[in-house]
């Protein structure tokens, strides 16, 4: 099965988006979930991660900024992005943590103009 992230857009310098991805429960539950993101020609790199309990951890890039959350009753994983820079412009993928190859999904284009 593929996670299908979605909620990805254009936006301008300083706004934000929102990004979920809901997960079948035997994935959700008990697994650390995690937003990824990829720019052309350049490694996919770890975003941001929360676990069951919510203990979230952060890539000091988007730390101030990003805020990841997940609704267990709902299978749901969240990125909230706030002042948006447009090197954040990428690919946006949802994945456990550390990530499972078999669950990459298509992903959702996040592109932030200047």
């Amino acid at each position: 099965v593929q996670l299908q992230a979605s909620g990805g857009g254009l936006v301008q310098t300083g706004g934000s988006l929102r990004l979920s991805c809901t997960a079948p429960s035997y994935i959700f539950s008990g697994n650390r979930m995690a937003w990824y993101r990829q720019i052309p020609g350049k490694q996919r790199d770890l975003v941001a991660s929360v676990d069951r309990f919510s203990v979230t951890t952060y890539a000091d890039s988007v730390k101030g900024r990003f805020a990841i959350s997940r609704n267990n009753a709902q299978s749901t994983v969240y990125l909230q992005m706030n002042s948006l820079k447009p090197e954040d412009t990428a690919v946006y993928y949802c994945n456990v943590n550390p990530p499972y190859d078999p669950y990459w999904g298509q992903g959702t284009q996040v592109t932030v103009s200047s």
